[in-house]
């Protein structure tokens, strides 16, 4: 049976009920031979289901990351607050570290020329009076 007209002719000429069903039967088999892929077909409705669905996950996560990237900077820039801080802080110091050594050393030379100069005015005074 390969077309609507035969299986029609065939549940007209069928005895009784029985031969009628077994028709309607052979029927179904036949096209779930021919179209086995046929439970699996998917109609618009499914698709546009789908669709929805799919778009709704696609928002959620754009909202979910779109706060995490939001907590994500906000985070960095604690912390890159925090180390431009510690850095600030650790300049002064430095700084300050470098006053002292420059003062100290100013000190040392000073506490060593004084006297060399003395001895050298000393020296001076001890050959103009030799010659």
């Amino acid at each position: 049976m390969t077309s609507v007209v035969q299986l029609y002719e065939a549940l007209a000429s069928a005895p009784d009920d029985r031969a009628r069903a077994r028709v309607i039967a052979e029927a179904f088999e036949r096209r779930e031979e021919r179209y086995p892929h046929l439970p699996d077909l998917v109609t618009q409705s499914h698709l546009r289901e789908t669709e929805l669905r799919l778009q709704r996950e696609i928002e959620q996560m754009r909202a979910d990351l779109t706060r995490e990237i939001e907590q994500v900077r906000t985070d960095l820039t604690r912390e890159i607050e925090q180390v431009r801080a510690d850095l600030t802080l650790r300049i002064e110091q430095l700084r300050s570290e470098l006053k002292t050594d420059i003062e100290r050393s100013r000190n040392s030379l000073l506490a060593w020329l004084i006297p060399l100069m003395f001895a050298q005015v000393g020296a001076m005074a001890a050959l103009v009076k030799l010659l």
